[in-house]
């Protein structure tokens, strides 16, 4: 049986060897606008793995239209970076396209030399704090012609197609959308005139660059009075008449408070709207988000949701996805699990684009010499950063035992793992195991070492990722029996009565409150079941579906709760907490813990918060018991992860990296 996912798919004059297609992401490495060998490198290790496609960007159409770490396409001058781009992506194997953008009222003035950025209506941002300038007639017309020029000059640079971004919330968007053009005039009002700007686009570009175009747009922009399903869909035809050979469908605005890239949403779960469009369009249609594994890509093609599927992040995670997927290699592939960590909080930072299950992404360039001989290397440790370390000094060609003291690999990904919506970690865990395996590294478990192993085995070099240990806080009654560690409660090695006070609102807080907040939900399954047959109306089934069995409430001293959690996930888990109806009280101190519950410091006096149960989620004390040892037995050692300061699995991950790199 002929594969879906590679068989070829033609988009205007252009074939792709098969439908697997990397979308334009802002990564952050361009330098001034211009093309950096990072960038290239970047790409050109994507190319080689495999995928049909590979749209860069997004490229800038003005000054405004982007800041100095975009690609620019706004100046002649960067002619020849892209034309480097579009020949290193075509070198490894892929097609070349770039992605062309105006950020509209997303941009900021601190990014564009204080000057105030544009949108059809000076409609606040709450993405930047700022409110936009109204461009005038005039200016809409320049800006349609920046669009032209930029994909000319992308056409003169040789990629083999170029893509518009006609959604997210940018100036397209925010053309077509009621809540962000309030104009008066030709470009605003009617759907027609709002549609008006994002058309024009599509026609001047088409006609400028010659090449097969691609519209990348949203399925729903899920903005509250915004645009949905349906006009998406009568706007998708008309960029189709105006010139489009293809449809991306992209979802939500940055703005949209619809979780879209992160762990929690279900695999795929967007390629209804890709569907919604293609039933109404002639040309292939893209389905993207969230789709991190060839398995579930191959099934959305096969049914009809989509002609092809955008794998973005899946691509950073591991590039040779593709090849592995046509080789039949599928249990080698490395997958996502939409932290965000290194994709997109990295760029809230003003940094480069990196990865939490990658950490070559993004440093392809920082090549090590091979050592001399080879060493022995032993790893104490293997949850996270201990694998990583494994892998990476076996790679280097060093002789590698890892030793766990434990009965598996994982560590710490099983509890990151464990709350509802978060099994993509647990999955990570198995990933890693899987290659520390295929390196040869020696792996033993169940073996706790010490200082006499030490001596005996005398390793040329030790690694110790021996991780941490909960945190216990000096509360009165924290011995008592009803309180239990957060980490055992993840694990499934502790039980709650109805009634749960949690005390420490940090990410093991809200990650235990909201697995013990789902605990008599309607599950899945029951829930499809009685939608289908409309046992219940959709409200009555939204609270079954979000009203559990436990009274949970989160105690943090902190005046705000998630501190330690990604920019891109906290807000998201927040959310859930009010969804599930998790109570929380910050800046508030727990004096005591009694029989009766949890004791909170008061102004006036104290106050009992009644709790069956006290689950304790303080903190991670770091756990390095061998450093020393190794000190006196004069053995080299790298602490790395918790083992050397608490941290997030994404610092664990790259520490272990270049830890198992730097051997020597």
């Amino acid at each position: 049986m002929n594969d879906p996912l590679f068989q070829p798919l033609t988009i205007g004059s252009l074939q792709l060897k098969n439908r697997i297609i990397m979308p334009a992401m802002h990564l952050n490495m361009a330098e001034d606008y211009r093309v950096s060998d990072r960038l290239l490198a970047f790409y050109a290790e994507r190319a080689k793995g495999g995928a049909g496609l590979i749209s860069c960007g997004y490229a800038s159409i003005d000054e405004l239209a982007a800041h100095p770490g975009h690609i620019g396409a706004h100046d002649d001058a960067f002619i020849p970076g892209l034309r480097r781009l579009a020949e290193t992506i075509r070198d490894g194997g892929a097609r070349a396209a770039i992605q062309i953008n105006h950020a509209g009222r997303y941009n900021h003035s601190m990014l564009t030399g204080g000057r105030q950025p544009v949108a059809p209506s000076p409609v606040p941002s709450r993405l930047t704090g700022e409110t936009p300038r109204a461009l005038s007639e005039d200016e809409i017309e320049g800006l349609i012609q920046a669009f032209a020029e930029a994909a000319r000059r992308v056409a003169e640079a040789g990629f083999d197609a170029v893509e518009v971004l006609a959604g997210t919330g940018y100036i397209i968007s925010s053309f077509l959308s009621p809540l962000t053009n309030r104009r008066e005039d030709g470009w605003g009002g009617s759907r027609q005139n709002r549609m008006r700007f994002g058309v024009e686009v599509v026609r001047q570009v088409k006609q400028a660059s010659g090449l097969p175009l691609i519209v990348r747009l949203n399925g729903n922009d899920f903005m509250p009075g915004g645009i949905g399903r349906e006009l998406m869909q009568e706007f998708a035809q008309a960029l189709v008449a105006a010139g489009a050979d293809a449809l991306s469908v992209n979802v939500g605005w940055h703005e949209a408070q619809m979780p879209q890239i992160v762990t929690k949403v279900p695999r795929g779960a967007f390629a209804y709207l890709a569907r919604g469009i293609r039933q109404r369009v002639e040309v292939p249609v893209i389905a993207g988000h969230r789709i991190n594994d060839p398995a579930d890509a191959r099934r959305l093609i096969a049914e009809d949701w989509c002609d092809a599927v955008a794998m973005g992040r899946a691509l950073i995670a591991d590039p040779q996805l593709p090849d592995k997927a046509a080789a039949g290699r599928e249990g080698e592939i490395v997958h996502c699990v939409a932290c965000g960590q290194g994709c997109f909080d990295a760029l809230f930072r003003f940094q480069h684009v990196e990865c939490l299950c990658n950490p070559r992404a993004g440093h392809e360039l920082e090549e090590v010499p091979a050592p001399a001989e080879p060493r022995r290397v032993l790893v104490v440790g293997g949850g996270a950063g201990g694998m990583t370390a494994a892998i990476a000094a076996a790679r280097q060609g060093h002789r590698v035992t890892l030793m766990e003291a434990g009965p598996r690999l994982g560590g710490q990904l099983e509890l990151a793992g464990a709350p509802p919506g978060r099994e993509e970690f647990v999955l990570l865990a198995r990933d890693l195991a899987r290659q520390v395996v295929e390196v040869g590294v020696e792996v033993v478990l169940e073996r706790r070492v010490d200082a006499e192993l030490l001596r005996q085995q005398r390793p040329d070099q030790v690694i110790l990722a021996t991780g941490g240990e909960p945190q216990a806080p000096p509360i009165p009654g924290s011995d008592l029996p009803h309180v239990v560690q957060a980490w055992d409660l993840l694990r499934g090695k502790a039980e709650t009565g109805r009634r749960v006070v949690i005390v420490g609102g940090g990410a093991v807080g809200i990650e235990s409150a909201l697995l013990l907040a789902e605990q008599g939900t309607l599950p899945a399954e029951t829930l499809r079941f009685l939608l289908v047959h409309r046992a219940e109306e959709p409200e009555e089934l939204y609270r079954l579906a979000t009203t559990g069995c436990k009274q949970v409430t989160i105690v943090e001293m902190l005046d705000k709760l998630g501190r330690n959690f990604g920019k891109t996930t906290r807000w998201t888990m927040l959310q859930d907490l009010d969804r599930y109806g998790v109570a929380c009280r910050t800046g508030v101190r727990v004096e005591a813990i009694t029989p009766e519950g949890v004791v909170l410091a008061g102004e006036a006096e104290q106050e009992l918060l009644p709790a069956d149960t006290v689950v304790l989620a303080t903190g991670t004390r770091a756990e390095n018991p061998l450093q020393a040892a190794c000190e006196e037995l004069d053995i080299p050692c790298q602490v790395i992860g918790d083992a050397r300061r608490p941290a997030m699995v994404f610092d664990a991950v790259h520490q272990g990296y270049r830890a198992g790199r730097e051997v020597t």
